[in-house]
């Protein structure tokens, strides 16, 4: 939840404004103010970077912490789709560490983590999970969606949604379930 509040500080400090269609998530974390003219041209200006490159941190230490406490969780045979989304941590650790216009490759292979990898272990965790059917197939839906909007993403095809929307249906199915299970497993601790 940090990540979605701390996305609309830093948003709403841009004195242009800020779109979810033009801009891309990694702008708001970008350390100078510039014209990026890839992949499509626009002007980023981030004041409040450093508490955005913060929060990715943060979500991605927060990310490999929920995957490893979780195992309860998990059937057996489920370590590759938790290795995988162990990925999603390491990746928003990278992009927070290495903003996008100061050290692109990183950057780079910190969003490869999150939404390649991430993507894998979300659709494999449908069939890893020890949860309701509703959750396994959720996952595994969530999973599809998402790695379907990845590639979108990456060919340009944005379907109307601006760079930034294609974006964002690749990486926020991730946050959503991930906030879901979180959710379902405070639920299942007060029951008991």
């Amino acid at each position: 939840m940090q990540f979605f509040v701390l996305h609309g500080v830093v948003e709403s400090a841009w004195a242009g404004p800020y779109s979810w269609a033009r801009n891309n998530i990694s702008d708001l974390g970008n350390a100078h103010c510039a014209w990026q003219p890839d992949p499509e041209p626009r002007y980023v200006c981030s004041p409040e970077h450093a508490l955005m490159n913060v929060s990715f941190v943060t979500l991605g230490v927060l990310f490999v912490a929920g995957v490893l406490l979780t195992g309860a969780l998990w059937r057996r045979g489920a370590a590759a789709s938790r290795l995988l989304l162990a990925g999603v941590g390491a990746g928003f650790v990278l992009a927070g560490l290495a903003p996008a216009d100061v050290h692109e490759n990183q950057h780079v292979l910190g969003a490869l983590l999150i939404m390649a990898t991430g993507n894998l272990g979300l659709l494999l965790s449908g069939a890893a999970l020890d949860v309701p059917r509703p959750l396994r197939w959720g996952s595994g839906l969530l999973g599809a969606l998402a790695l379907t909007a990845f590639g979108l993403f990456l060919s340009r095809h944005h379907l109307g949604l601006g760079m930034g929307g294609m974006e964002r249906v690749a990486a926020f199915p991730l946050l959503v379930w991930a906030a879901a299970l979180g959710a379902r497993g405070l639920a299942v601790r007060d029951a008991r």
